[in-house]
């Protein structure tokens, strides 16, 4: 089985990003979902990540979108335990990624994901997993 882990600026492709990123984000889930022997992952993090603007702004059908998108079945949620905080911290050190940018990748390596979903072309740096930017 594939796994596959989305960080918090996939998804925003996905909900409200401009195209042709929303496009692409939107094409690259609908082959994984596809796909019958993939699984999809992100961490409560991204969740937060998403929903803080929509909430900010009062915008109650973004956060609905957004919500939406993290309740799927086919979504698997990841905790961000101890181990995910130790290695975050390894990457932030090696790495000198911010703490986010580390917490989604220490998730995803934890988590054994076979590829990280990003738009940020600074994360492929990352030895440890196989790291996919979307671009136009």
């Amino acid at each position: 089985m594939s796994r596959t882990y989305l960080d918090a600026c996939t998804i925003i492709y996905l909900i409200e990003g401009a195209q042709p990123f929303q496009a692409q984000a939107r094409e690259r889930l609908a082959q994984l979902r596809a796909a019958t022997d993939a699984a999809i992952l992100t961490s409560r993090l991204s969740r937060l990540e998403c929903r803080v603007a929509p909430l900010r702004d009062g915008n109650q059908s973004l956060l609905a979108e957004y919500d939406a998108f993290f309740t799927p079945s086919d979504l698997e949620m990841i905790e961000i335990g101890l181990e995910v905080i130790e290695r975050a911290t390894d990457l932030r050190a090696r790495y000198r990624f911010k703490t986010p940018d580390g917490i989604h990748l220490a998730s995803a390596i934890e988590q054994r994901a076979d590829l990280f979903i990003t738009g940020d072309a600074d994360l492929q740096r990352c030895g440890e997993i196989k790291v996919e930017v979307l671009r136009p």
